[in-house]
């Protein structure tokens, strides 16, 4: 049985909206804790502005993606939108310079007790999801001015769809250390990662399920706003 079938597109877009809003407040959450974590250390800092980064472009992502969902067009002009077009870019140049540095302490040899696998995965899960996230950026920034488009919609589905898989391998990767890499990880911080990772992947899932049942024959007209 198809779930999106289950409920009407209205539900399927409050449940959307309310789980994406719930990540919003979480990945701001993970600022503070990132640099309480660390005691405002290096890491603590880069992680928290990693967090603060992906805060701003998940907000301003979720305002699009309410309109979007409702049928309703961005202009290009909208400060939102805009917003969105300008940051996003910095998320992911922040985020691939960083997945850059992994490769290279990986390639230099600094971590000759981890498990080769093990290594080869975070590499190859994290990059993707680098590039994944910012499809799904890029895709809603070209779907917003014309939501009912079919071909844009179906190229934000699909990024939405491995952009899911990715989150739930991400999550993994943040939760369970790999020995001779990564040390241990609290039990505080594995709830914290543990819990923005899982909404991470339902609002991403809801997100595409809302556009899937807004696919159906006769389900909305485009309204244009601004």
């Amino acid at each position: 049985m198809n779930p999106v079938s289950s409920l009407p597109p209205p539900r399927w877009r409050a449940l959307a909206l309310g789980f994406l809003w719930t990540q919003v407040v979480t990945v701001f959450g993970i600022v503070a804790f990132a640099l309480w974590r660390d005691q405002f250390g290096p890491q603590g800092w880069l992680n928290a502005v990693d967090a603060f980064l992906a805060g701003l472009v998940l907000t301003w992502w979720t305002l699009v993606f309410t309109r979007v969902s409702a049928g309703q067009a961005t202009l290009p002009e909208d400060g939102t939108l805009r917003a969105l077009t300008a940051v996003f870019p910095w998320l992911t140049s922040f985020r691939a310079a960083l997945w850059g540095l992994i490769v290279l302490s990986v390639a230099g040899g600094m971590f000759p007790e981890a498990n080769t696998l093990a290594l080869t995965a975070l590499i190859t899960v994290s990059g993707a999801s680098v590039l994944a996230s910012n499809a799904v950026n890029g895709s809603l920034v070209r779907l917003a001015p014309e939501p009912e488009n079919p071909a844009n919609r179906k190229r934000l589905m699909d990024w939405l769809n491995l952009s899911a898989a990715l989150a739930l391998g991400v999550t993994v990767l943040n939760v369970v250390p790999i020995v001779g890499f990564s040390s241990m990880v609290p039990l505080s911080a594995q709830l914290v990662y543990g819990l923005g990772g899982l909404l991470d992947v339902i609002a991403t899932v809801l997100a595409l399920w809302v556009l899937m049942a807004r696919g159906k024959p006769g389900e909305g007209q485009t309204v244009k706003g601004g």
